[in-house]
């Protein structure tokens, strides 16, 4: 994947490469797992799949919509640029934890639960 991205995207064909070959490396983990019958997933796990990806895409559109362009970015003081990240992280903070919130997950739901 090095050879595919490094030469036409850069330092950023680097980062994309290696996480590529990362979700690569997981899902063929997951497969092989799988197969073998060592891993079976507990009931709920889609469901709790699925309320982490409704999140996940709240905080991306939180973020997403949330930033301006480069050139509105790149005319703002220090001060202000600090302002303004500190407020998309904290905006997508409490959207990410609303989701989750507003979709029934709890703090009770972190616990590990033994086998």
């Amino acid at each position: 994947m090095n050879i595919a991205f490094i030469g036409w995207l850069k330092h950023a064909g680097l980062a994309l490469s290696i996480g590529l070959a990362s979700c690569f490396n997981a899902g063929m983990l997951w497969r092989g797992l799988r197969r073998r019958g060592v891993y079976q997933p507990r009931p709920g796990w889609g469901a709790f799949s699925l309320k982490l990806l409704i999140a996940l895409g709240v905080l991306g559109g939180i973020l997403w919509f949330g930033c301006n362009d480069d050139i509105a970015w790149l005319a703002m003081s220090g001060g202000q640029r600090m302002a303004q990240l500190s407020g998309l992280v904290l905006g997508g903070i409490a959207g990410y934890f609303a989701t989750l919130w507003l979709l029934g997950f709890r703090l009770r739901d972190f616990r590990l639960r033994s086998a």
